[in-house]
């Protein structure tokens, strides 16, 4: 996890505290999109830590139309902001025109909020766009003294910008995510045969890896996790490091694991 510095984390537990009933009584009156602007505008500026007048800009022009705010940090564009208003429920309408934002600016990073659920999303260019949830929190809901909660609100803050937490954040996303874990499950020899070893020691009986991979194919692993581009590009991950790591293995063994030693040699493993 980011450190979050304490004076940072003192501010947003401030902001919130002090946000939090005019949060609610401006959801309760459902205000208009032009009074949410301008609370996310209060937001950014006491909880997020930006500078409100040279920082946060209104209205940014994109190609002829407007994304509601826009951060620059020294005069480079940091981050898109598009806001509805306080009582609408964020939809894949909102997130398209949102992201449509990001991909005109060429901008990796864009935040759709409507003053209380705040969500940030990665454009990755390629065809067609993609737009991934990075993080999402509700200002009404958070827990503060939860790890998890409180680094997802420092990424977007100044601080969390300028120092990268976001990229960080990402990356271990990427590291942990389910597709990648199911891949490392099914692909990844060192971990059949240390399933296979287990499973020796605990039953006394060799269990082929490729029984072992099946198995959790087909019974363990849920089948989500093993389809699509997102398993697909998990799987060469894991297979391409599986091969750098065994640069004299069988490399036509691209997709099953190999095939496992004899009994006699697994003994001796």
């Amino acid at each position: 996890m980011a450190t979050i510095p304490k004076r940072v984390e003192d501010r947003i537990k401030g902001a919130v505290r002090r946000f939090t009933p005019v949060l609610i009584a401006q959801r309760d009156r459902d205000v208009s999109e032009a009074d949410t602007v301008t609370v996310v505008k209060d937001l950014l500026s006491d909880l997020f830590g930006y500078d409100k007048y040279a920082e946060v800009t209104s209205e940014h022009a994109i190609r002829g139309t407007y994304c509601d705010l826009a951060i620059r940090i020294d005069g480079k564009l940091r981050l898109l902001i598009e806001v509805k208003s306080i009582g609408t429920t964020l939809n894949e309408k909102h997130v398209k025109q949102a992201v449509d934002y990001a991909t005109n600016q060429g901008l990796d990073w864009v935040v759709l909020t409507n003053g209380i659920k705040w969500v940030l999303y990665r454009v990755s260019f390629k065809k067609p766009i993609e737009a991934k949830v990075v993080a999402e929190f509700d200002l009404l809901a958070l827990d503060l003294s939860s790890e998890t909660d409180a680094e997802k609100v420092y990424i977007l803050t100044r601080e969390g910008l300028v120092k990268g937490a976001v990229v960080e954040f990402t990356e271990k996303q990427s590291a942990t995510n389910k597709f990648l874990i199911a891949a490392v499950l099914v692909n990844d020899e060192d971990v059949l045969n240390c399933i296979r070893r287990e499973l020796r020691r605990i039953t006394e009986i060799m269990v082929p890896t490729d029984v072992i991979a099946s198995v959790l194919r087909n019974e363990v692993i849920k089948r989500e996790t093993l389809e699509g581009d997102d398993s697909q590009s998990a799987a060469r991950l894991v297979l391409k490091q599986d091969r750098r790591s065994r640069p004299s293995a069988d490399q036509d063994n691209a997709v099953q694991p190999p095939t496992p030693p004899s009994d006699t040699s697994a003994a001796a493993t």
